[in-house]
């Protein structure tokens, strides 16, 4: 079985205390609850980590990549592989949280970095499950994206009767490692309530049932503190 777990998490940039700065600790949970997806990802014993999140195109990024906070104001450089000699690739937003996480918890295995566009249909991200699945003999999946983005007047995206219950969904999607609960995420509704995660969560799906066996999921963190839902879930063969 190619895949051997997965995790779950948001990727806002406030996730990062020199970003947050005064508001850093508001985000305390969701940063232990990440931390905690993480060390259980990494206790599965992967021979490679692969970071997923949205980005501008579908594929894997070449190494050496680096991203950077400093669009939110933050001089920091976030390497996929920590101590690379070179910037290289470009990350975008999500993989570089992705990146993020992982630096905290220290020595781990080879990481490859993915990106899924927003757009991308069932049959590009059905693709790229098996190429996910394809590409160590253990992978451990790493997946960044965000609810919806309309969960009050001051969000992102104004306030959206159909967000909550949208969230709620995925939220119960994840919780139970419900492949099909994630599979019928319809794209234009999501896009129009601005859920970055809906491609990556579908990845994730396709690629846990290309490898087969049942699947247990649990919830560790539902919220939406500024108006952005986000979750954290960790996923383990049963």
């Amino acid at each position: 079985m190619p895949l051997v777990a997965a995790a779950v998490c948001p990727h806002p940039p406030l996730l990062v205390p020199e970003v947050a700065g005064a508001a850093a600790p508001e985000l305390d949970d969701l940063r232990a609850a990440c931390d905690t997806a993480v060390r259980g990802l990494l206790a599965a014993d992967p021979a490679t980590v692969v970071l997923l999140g949205a980005g501008p195109v579908t594929g894997t990024i070449p190494s050496p990549a680096t991203g950077s906070l400093q669009p939110w104001g933050v001089d920091l450089d976030v390497p996929l592989t920590p101590g690379q000699p070179d910037r290289g690739a470009v990350l975008p937003l999500s993989l570089t949280i992705g990146a993020w996480l992982l630096a905290r918890h220290g020595v781990r295995p080879p990481v490859t970095a993915v990106q899924v566009a927003a757009d991308a249909g069932p049959a590009e991200l059905a693709a790229l499950a098996d190429e996910v699945n394809a590409m160590a003999a253990r992978v451990a999946l790493l997946v960044l994206g965000d609810g919806s983005a309309c969960r009050g007047e001051k969000s992102p995206g104004y306030d959206d009767p159909r967000a909550r219950p949208y969230d709620q969904r995925v939220a119960a999607a994840l919780a139970e490692a419900d492949l099909d609960g994630l599979l019928d995420l319809d794209p234009v509704v999501s896009a129009e309530l601005k859920a970055a995660g809906r491609a990556p969560w579908q990845v994730l799906a396709g690629a846990t049932r290309s490898a087969g066996g049942g699947w247990r999921g649990e919830l560790l963190h539902d919220s939406a503190p500024f108006g952005v839902a986000y979750f954290v879930a960790s996923w383990r063969p049963a």
